[in-house]
């Protein structure tokens, strides 16, 4: 049985990278709702139909674990899903106590960033009032990114010119460490490097979901079994979406090589 991996579009192989190259032993099946992307705009009610019609169809190709690779889709739609299906189920959260953490002991405030979505939902409100004790947390979408993850542009002017704009009203010298709070915003990090003031910590929450993914599957009895076989599907007809699919893996896999080199 394989793991499945599911995401609004392309985003969530930022997330498949890391378990592709620390899970050799397992299959999976990644689910791309490319007909209804981006999630992060649109009506909460909307998106969550959209979620669960898209794990049925997964729950249907046969999976023993899901992973949720958006954190949209999680927080809108995670606590549900869990109770109505009884395999494991990991989502996402941004990286914001780890962030706070990294803060200690200077002035530095932490700067997130997500879909719209996220940010307006509780899961991310209580989420910061149970960490941000000083109050250094700001937040701010960026729903381009996700568009231009989706047409494949993951680097150059487009993107550049867009970061730019949307950076532009923040004091980023105050910020010691920005929140990739988005599967899709990982593939943008070269572009968040050479925007942001040298030394801001990128982080994001991909690493702990692949953490905790494994760590799971070993309590359940469900590791293993697999090949590293990999399986696409997509909600959307287009021929380019696989394309960009594979596209947004290699870059993904490409950066997580350089994160890892010493």
């Amino acid at each position: 049985m394989r793991i499945g991996f599911f995401d609004s579009g392309v985003g969530g192989a930022t997330v498949l990278a890391k378990a592709l190259g620390s899970m050799p032993e397992e299959d999976f099946l990644y689910y791309a709702d490319t007909l209804h992307v981006p999630y992060g705009e649109k009506p909460k009610e909307e998106v969550r139909g959209h979620i669960f019609d898209a794990v049925a169809q997964m729950v249907d190709e046969g999976i023993k674990a899901l992973v949720i690779a958006c954190n949209t889709a999680t927080s809108i739609a995670a606590k549900e899903l869990r109770e109505r299906y009884s395999f494991p189920i990991i989502g996402m959260e941004p990286a914001v106590k780890p962030a706070v953490m990294r803060t200690a002991g200077s002035e530095k405030r932490v700067l997130v960033f997500a879909t719209s979505l996220t940010l307006k939902e509780a899961k991310f409100q209580q989420l910061v009032s149970a960490v941000d004790q000083r109050h250094i947390v700001d937040h701010l979408a960026l729903p381009g990114l996700v568009e231009l993850a989706e047409r494949g542009i993951f680097s150059g002017p487009e993107a550049e010119g867009y970061l730019r704009r949307a950076l532009a009203p923040f004091d980023l010298g105050r910020y010691g460490t920005a929140v990739l709070g988005c599967t899709h915003f990982p593939l943008f990090r070269p572009v968040f490097a050479e925007l942001l003031p040298a030394g801001t910590d990128l982080i994001d929450g991909a690493e702990g979901t692949v953490r905790h993914l494994r760590a799971t599957l070993e309590k359940a009895g469900l590791a293993g079994g697999g090949s590293g076989r990999l399986e696409f599907m997509s909600s959307g007809k287009s021929a380019d979406t696989q394309a960009v699919f594979q596209a947004a893996l290699h870059a993904a896999a490409d950066m997580e090589r350089q994160l890892r080199r010493p």
